[in-house]
């Protein structure tokens, strides 16, 4: 607990990887800034995750780094830097060794074996029910800082809108509702089956009238491929983006389906209604953070939520993934789509 918080003009969240991760991390930012609306908020991140953070309104700097890079030359762009508190979000052993030799006077980081010493300020560290957004701020209550907000952030460019506006105004018909279709993932099991994702988009064909943007990324051209294939008239392949480009399409959807994924977070941090596909891992962490977002998973299968990278049965989880609970979900959200 700090007493007087106002004294604290200069924090550091670390938050090294992955996108989803990140993005779900920006969640203090309102509350660091409604506790003391003069601190400046740093982050400190590997540098493929850097564009998750980039153009926050709220965040004053970004300090990446490589995942090669030695301990020593991430310290000393820490130490330059001067900061009063260190927010260590990750606690993994690097960023423990990072938060202890930071210079900082507040130390905060979650009290997980073998980190404990790195810090002076403890946050526990049992995720429970807690979702993975909400147990960032679980370590803002260690501190004394009262959460008045649960949003999450991030922010696309006036630039990467009018892009991604030329490219819908070249290839959609004004007035159509389009529906994101992201097959992306990091985990195989994670991954919803390309046949799999023909019978949803089916499926929503048969109530709305829409057209499917299939958005893709490293790894995931096969796959997309095949989805704009199998729905030529309804759908139309994305073309080769980073992911801030992705984010700026993503912007202009009225609707995104997605694994769980780094763009599912950033689908859901943007505003845009999105449902994630589950199966290995918890949609109680991880599941799209806002209000008008939600989840499907076959929850009736004695290894579901099962975190493992590759599934060692037949990938029931998402080749028997309950389509018409899509349909539903779209219906009780109120996601309005073109009939």
């Amino acid at each position: 607990m700090i007493s007087d918080f106002k004294k604290i003009n200069k924090v550091l969240c670390i938050k090294p990887r992955g996108i989803g991760d990140v993005v779900l991390s920006t969640v203090v930012l309102e509350n660091l800034k409604a506790a003391n609306p003069d601190i400046k908020i740093d982050y400190l991140t590997e540098a493929f995750a850097k564009p998750a953070l980039e153009n926050i309104p709220l965040i004053n700097k970004i300090i990446s780094y490589k995942k090669s890079d030695s301990l020593f030359s991430i310290v000393r762009k820490v130490r330059k830097e001067k900061y009063n508190m260190v927010l260590d979000l990750w606690s993994n052993p690097r960023t423990a060794q990072i938060t202890v030799l930071s210079g900082a006077k507040y130390k905060v980081g979650y009290a997980y074996r073998g980190r404990k010493y790195a810090y002076n300020i403890l946050s526990v560290s049992d995720r429970g029910d807690y979702h993975a957004a909400e147990h960032n701020l679980v370590m803002l209550k260690s501190i004394g800082v009262e959460i008045i907000s649960s949003t999450t952030h991030y922010h696309v460019s006036d630039d990467e809108k009018s892009i991604a506006g030329k490219f819908f105004n070249e290839h959609i018909n004004p007035g159509s509702s389009v529906v994101g279709i992201i097959p992306a993932g990091a985990w195989a099991s994670k991954r919803c089956d390309k046949d799999k994702w023909v019978e949803i988009c089916n499926a929503v064909l048969q109530y709305y009238d829409v057209k499917f943007l299939i958005l893709w990324g490293p790894g995931d051209k096969e796959d997309a491929d095949y989805i704009q294939a199998r729905i030529p008239d309804h759908s139309l392949l994305a073309p080769e983006t980073t992911i801030r480009e992705m984010s700026a399409l993503i912007n202009e959807c009225d609707l995104v389906i997605s694994n769980d994924s780094g763009p599912m977070h950033i689908s859901a941090a943007i505003g845009i209604p999105t449902i994630g596909l589950f199966g290995p891992t918890n949609p109680k962490a991880h599941k799209p953070y806002s209000q008008n977002s939600g989840y499907v998973i076959k929850d009736d299968l004695f290894c579901i939520v099962c975190n493992k990278l590759i599934c060692p049965y037949n990938h029931e989880c998402m080749k028997e993934l309950p389509v018409h609970k899509i349909i539903s979900l779209i219906q009780d959200l109120g996601i309005r789509l073109k009939k």
